[in-house]
């Protein structure tokens, strides 16, 4: 069967579905991979690599005579028509804002696989999109807090004085705020850290964070691992109660997500006006609405403040910014579910197996995940 790894066409995308690692692993498993030249260059990864790990590089990938497609962001509803009837495609897919392209995958039957769907248990680790990604996100973060605040992250103690730490908070522990607070420490800030979900304390504490408990009273640990959204007079309890600690940091990083909806908003701008002149908010929810009022992705907003202004940073496309090892984690995640339904070089979904079944968005000419489905209802 036909495995087809194209270049990626959104603006600012520079990662790519596989490697010259993974492509040694499908073809091991007797799949046929196409990969289109120039699809790795900006990971690093040269079309001569591909073909010495047993690919076959061509000019243009044919949309039409692939079994497979395998992607990273996702595909446009013009891509999706290309494809014939019963492709599979595998990548993210980004259902509840992607609804255009999803009815095309439907209408044209295709059995789509979009990884943010993939069941949080222990079995689909190795398969993980969302994890894997969100280590870059949080690791770059706080490169980019790095690169944008005017001071030091950590204590210096020189002749001409001392130089104190900065201080970072970070809002949302999950695997993309553990990594911010683990990169901070190591650059020597000092880090406290709030997540609503009740395990995020122990977690914040082995990363080196102090935990910021601000007893709210709800419960707010949903499926999967993931929070769910707070009501809205809760929301407001947490931020006033979060305001405090706002304006004592010097840089903020909010990684609050919920698959399928638009980010929470944690931080006001009257908050952000309470920090100091010089102070970085990177916000990792841009691209969803933001955690953060005000903020737009891909751009850096400077709200005035007394003496100066606070910098806030829309962080867009941050995985694709470290293509590199970006792509050796997506790809190594994306290989890995295509293994699990591939036997003897055929490629065969088993919707009995609650991975797969999970995973998939659309098949058959119906889209199988029921929120994505409602949503289309309603927009009808």
């Amino acid at each position: 069967m036909q495995v087809g790894v194209g270049r990626e066409q959104r603006a600012g995308e520079r990662r790519v579905a596989a490697t010259p690692e993974t492509a040694r692993q499908l073809t091991a498993l007797g799949l046929h991979l196409l990969v289109e030249s120039g699809a790795g260059t900006e990971a690093g990864f040269a079309d001569a690599a591909f073909k010495e790990a047993g690919a076959t590089v061509i000019f243009e990938l044919p949309f039409e005579a692939l079994d497979v497609l395998l992607h990273v962001r996702p595909l446009t509803p013009e891509a999706a028509a290309r494809l014939r009837p019963g492709t599979v495609t595998i990548g993210l897919a980004s259902p509840s804002s992607e609804l255009p392209t999803v009815r095309a995958l439907a209408a044209a039957g295709i059995t789509s696989f979009a990884l943010e769907l993939l069941p949080r248990i222990s079995r689909a680790q190795s398969m993980d999109a969302l994890s894997s990604q969100s280590l870059v996100t949080g690791y770059r973060a706080v490169l980019e807090a790095a690169v944008r605040y005017p001071r030091f992250f950590p204590l210096y103690m020189t002749a001409a004085g001392t130089i104190p730490p900065a201080r970072v908070l970070v809002l949302g522990a999950g695997v993309a705020g553990l990594q911010a607070i683990g990169t901070a420490k190591r650059l020597g800030a000092r880090v406290s850290a709030n997540d609503i979900r009740a395990a995020s304390a122990e977690e914040v504490a082995s990363m080196g964070g102090t935990f910021i408990n601000l007893d709210i009273d709800a419960a707010a640990d949903g499926a999967g691992g993931y929070a769910r959204a707070l009501g809205e007079d809760r929301a407001q309890r947490q931020r006033s109660l979060l305001a405090p600690h706002v304006a004592a940091a010097d840089v903020l990083i909010t990684t609050a997500a919920i698959p399928g909806r638009a980010a929470p908003l944690l931080v006001t701008t009257a908050m952000v006006a309470g920090m100091r002149a010089g102070s970085v908010v990177v916000d990792l929810a841009a691209e969803s609405g933001g955690n953060v009022e005000g903020v737009i992705a891909g751009q850096d907003v400077q709200v005035p403040v007394d003496g100066g202004s606070v910098t806030l940073v829309g962080l867009q496309d941050a995985a694709s910014a470290m293509p590199s090892d970006a792509s050796r984690l997506f790809a190594r995640n994306v290989s890995n579910f295509l293994a699990l339904m591939t036997d003897c070089g055929s490629v065969a979904p088993d919707f009995d197996d609650d991975v797969v079944a999970g995973t998939c968005l659309t098949h058959g000419g119906t889209v199988r995940h029921a929120p994505t489905a409602e949503a289309l209802e309603r927009e009808a």
